[in-house]
């Protein structure tokens, strides 16, 4: 049986879970994450994970997104 972990334990957040855990449309996650040079994404195959501390970071130096 698989344990849950909770989303400020995990390194990396799929869309949805990044968008609950930041406050951020999932539309707008996709768009920040589509740029080829973008830090703060992981591809698994096709499906895009969200690595939290460094997506933290850049909203911390970030006036507007």
């Amino acid at each position: 049986m698989a344990k849950e972990v909770p989303i400020w334990e995990k390194s990396n957040l799929t869309l949805e879970e990044a968008s609950a855990y930041f406050g951020i449309g999932i539309n707008k996650l996709r768009e920040l994450t589509n740029d080829k040079n973008c830090r703060f994404v992981i591809w698994c195959g096709s499906k895009r994970l969200i690595k939290r501390k460094m997506f933290d970071e850049y909203l911390e130096k970030t006036y507007s997104i």
